[in-house]
């Protein structure tokens, strides 16, 4: 675990101090900026070179074939690709005759920042041309978090040692080349010129293009506009034509003498409005943007995350990497959701193309209940999207002869996608994983409309189907038979417990949602025996234990299983779905995620305290973390069962994963649920707070080199502050109406805060487990304390 030599170590920004072009995929990632409806890659502004070009806007997707070598009954045969739509971030520069291209001349100096308090990414450029012209690029660029629909760039040029004629080239591109797949089922597939021209036009000092998707048939509008700066002589003309815009400015200039633009880049998608609503949308937009100003842009950015941070900052005293790296995490979080309203959090977010810009269950599961606790009107948003996708639902249950809703394994619009069923048809924790969702966010901030009116209807519809798919037994067990739970290297077993947990609870909020609300279950037919299943059903769900070992089997007959042969497995064979069949996987005791653990994070009051330290030390010895989901659960668990170094072991791999790329594809997007899990593993995992029926409690230690941890979250419109010292925590509680108090649990003793000032406890000594649990030969998590300095 190597950080780049290119980024040092900062706590509230992530600089870069030179470029290194075999890691610029990697950085456009990093260095993305989105709001949660539009989404810019990191891409240099002259758009070459590039490792991945990319604009995104939420759900924005062209329509694929899923061909199958065997087809079957209810294989989807239509996927869905998020689209490369109209780049606005190209700003061209020519010195004299030579075009400004960093593979070109000599680069004197090369740095750019991603300011984490600012929203901006800012970048300066000391560059020679060949023929000895000197001059200094500065550009700063946002997407705005105030208005959604609004992108913009700062752009400077000022000669250093020679006078020089200056032509700046600002674009709209549109069905820009992109490079081949990589054989690797994590990576999208690429769709060359997915836009079809319908409209362009040019202005004074910008233009617009309108386009739609040859097959899903979404209408997209794209315009910009420019705030020009200069001196006198300076001129600037507009040109437009299918496929780009183009605003072209000249002048010359001598040292001491800039050229400003100001950049304004508006975008707007519908699949029903007209042409010329969406027209009259971006320029309308353009109207707002320019009415607020470039200085005004900025007030609003930096206003918008002041109130972020102020509520929101995780601080760890002790580990600067894990410091920088988590705030960077809950930055791209908060840009993956913040102005979604009611679309999705991808897994990718708005940062690339990865897994065709699809989400998965991962959302409701690491990424929501961050939001829930941080910006709940983000949680909600993403809810409210699922439930609008519900008779989509309905329509793929009735297909595949189940009642209730079957929500897609991944998916844009809310059609499944996924075309290997084993890991996604078979996942039937997924409607489960959203009930949890509904219910954590209804119970931290009381919504009780949303409760009615969404997630009522959310909790019986996925509680319909877990009734019906699953069965008694003669001895009146109910199982789930044949799933696939979060571990997609055990697939189509019997009683994943993860599954069966969750549905439990499913089915129980079901069934408290329609006492609470008989007018809307009245609505949806729910009957009295309906209810009296969906709890006769939770109340006989078959949980399996080896009581040989006195663990849990992660399904049934999983500790029976043929052990994985890691002796024979290399360095170079992970991630082993890339390297070895899946029905080698399926059939022996390895674990890609956690799965078994996970259960022991989220449904903790279902095991005993001995129960889990069995299990972790069990499971640890067979996850080899081929996904980035894994290690911030592991973090979590390791942490109570009191592995506390561990714990932090696991903590520096989650909050590193994209900032030191550990599984090799960070340039395909950010891994935004491992983002999420980052906060987790500190909150959750060294501040040991857990949800269980609604009711907050903390357990919270601290491993050796850290010597510090505060934490904030919102709980029913009250904020709770948590600060952890090695032998101490302190609460406190602010916001809420006067004299409001929050009961909580703390190391199991109850506790009461109020606004009337805070209260410290003593951390309970802890009595170290004897063995410290072993991994997979070659698997260990980098050991933190090496790489604290």
């Amino acid at each position: 675990m190597n950080r780049h030599p290119a980024f040092p170590v900062e706590p509230w920004q992530i600089r870069e101090t030179y470029l290194d072009r075999e890691v610029l995929a990697r950085t456009e990632s990093i260095f993305a900026l989105a709001n949660g409806y539009l989404g810019l890659r990191g891409n240099l502004d002259e758009g070459d070179p590039h490792g991945m070009p990319g604009t995104y806007l939420n759900s924005f997707y062209e329509l694929r074939p899923l061909p199958y070598a065997e087809g079957g009954y209810g294989y989807p045969e239509s996927g869905q690709t998020i689209v490369n739509v109209t780049d606005g971030k190209v700003i061209r520069l020519l010195v004299d005759d030579e075009p400004f291209d960093i593979r070109d001349g000599h680069v004197r100096r090369h740095e750019r920042v991603l300011d984490l308090r600012a929203g901006v990414l800012r970048r300066e450029v000391e560059w020679e041309s060949t023929a000895g012209r000197a001059v200094r690029v500065r550009s700063t660029r946002l997407v705005s978090f105030v208005q959604r629909s609004i992108a913009a760039v700062e752009y400077e040029v000022t000669p250093l040692d020679h006078p020089v004629r200056v032509i700046v080239q600002s674009e709209l591109v549109a069905n820009e080349a992109l490079p081949g797949p990589l054989k690797d089922p994590r990576v999208s597939a690429v769709l060359q010129a997915p836009l079809v021209a319908e409209e362009h036009h040019a202005g004074d000092t910008g233009g617009a293009l309108l386009h739609i998707t040859r097959e899903s048939r979404l209408r997209l509008a794209a315009a910009m506009d420019h705030l020009i700066e200069g001196p006198p002589g300076l001129r600037c003309t507009s040109e437009a034509e299918p496929d780009v815009a183009r605003t072209t400015v000249a002048c010359r200039l001598v040292p001491g003498q800039r050229l400003r633009l100001v950049k304004l880049v508006a975008y707007g998608w519908s699949s029903r409005r007209s042409r010329h609503a969406l027209h009259d949308q971006v320029a309308a937009a353009l109207a707002g943007a320019r009415f607020e100003g470039w200085p005004g842009l900025l007030t609003a950015q930096r206003d918008y995350l002041t109130e972020f941070w102020d509520g929101a900052d995780v601080e760890v005293d002790g580990d600067a990497e894990v410091q920088q790296a988590v705030r960077l995490a809950m930055f791209h979080v908060l840009q993956a959701g913040a102005r979604a309203e009611r679309r999705p959090v991808a897994a990718k977010g708005l940062t690339g193309a990865g897994y065709d810009g699809h989400v998965f269950w991962d959302t409701e599961r690491y990424v929501l209940p961050m939001l829930t606790y941080l910006k709940p009107s983000a949680a909600a948003g993403a809810l409210r999207w699922r439930h609008a996708t519900l008779d989509l639902a309905r329509e793929r249950a009735a297909t595949l002869g189940w009642a209730g809703a079957a929500f897609p394994w991944r998916t844009i619009r809310g059609h499944e996608c996924s075309g290997y069923w084993p890991a996604g048809t078979a996942a039937v924790h997924l409607g489960a994983d959203i009930a949890d969702a509904v219910v954590r966010y209804v119970n931290a901030t009381g919504d009780v409309a949303f409760d009615r009116d969404i997630g009522a209807e959310l909790l019986i519809e996925t509680a319909r189907l877990l009734a019906a798919f699953g069965h008694y037994d003669r001895d009146g067990a109910f199982h789930l038979g044949g799933v696939t739970g979060p571990d997609e290297y055990t697939a189509i077993a019997d009683d994943n417990v993860y599954t069966n947990l969750v549905a439990r609870r499913n089915l129980t909020a079901a069934a408290d949602a329609a006492r609470r609300h008989p007018g809307r279950a009245a609505a949806l037919t729910v009957s009295e025996d309906e209810i009296a299943a969906w709890r006769a059903a939770a109340a006989a769900m078959s949980v399996p234990y080896d009581e040989h070992l006195g663990v849990h089997p992660q399904v049934s007959g999983f500790t029976t299983m043929k052990e994985w042969d890691f002796d024979a497995t290399g360095a170079g064979d992970y991630p082993l779905m890339l390297h070895f069949p899946y029905l080698d996987l399926y059939r022996t005791q390895v674990v890609k995620q956690a799965d078994l653990v996970l259960a022991m994070h989220w449904c903790g009051d279902a095991f005993s305290a001995a129960d889990k330290a069995r299990n972790f030390a069990y499971y640890e010895s067979r996850t080899v973390r081929d996904s980035s989901l894994s290690a911030c659960t592991q973090a979590i668990v390791a942490a109570e069962v009191g592995h506390l170094e561990l714990a932090h072991d696991y903590i520096g791999e989650a909050v590193l994963t994209d900032l030191y790329d550990l599984h090799r594809n960070t340039r395909d997007g950010l891994h935004i649920a491992s983002l999420a899990g980052a906060w987790l593993s500190l909150v959750a995992g060294l501040g040991g707070m857990r949800d269980h029926e609604g009711r907050l409690s903390f357990a919270p230690r601290l491993p050796s080199r850290i010597d510090r941890l505060a934490f904030s979250l919102l709980w029913r419109g009250m904020r709770l502050h948590v600060t952890v010292r090695p032998r101490e925590v302190v609460y406190a509680l602010s916001g809420g109406p006067g004299g409001a108090a929050l009961q909580l649990t703390h190391h199991g003793e109850p506790v009461v805060v109020t606004t009337a000032g805070p209260v410290m406890r003593p951390i309970p000594s802890l009595v170290a487990p004897a063995e410290v649990p072993r991994q997979p030969p070659g698997r260990r998590p980098v050991h933190r304390p090496d790489l604290i300095r």
